[in-house]
């Protein structure tokens, strides 16, 4: 049996990106919080 996590990068681009994010409104939602909230990195991929 395989362990439970094998990351893949161009997967979470897909799913977690910027541009994923920007491309609907709740993801620019998304983008709007984390960058009041001044974050360093507004998405994780």
């Amino acid at each position: 049996m395989r362990t439970t996590y094998h990351p893949h990068k161009g997967k979470a681009r897909k799913v977690h990106g910027f541009l994923k994010r920007m491309s609907s409104p709740g993801g620019r939602n998304v983008i709007k919080r984390r960058r009041r909230k001044r974050r360093k990195r507004l998405t994780p991929s």
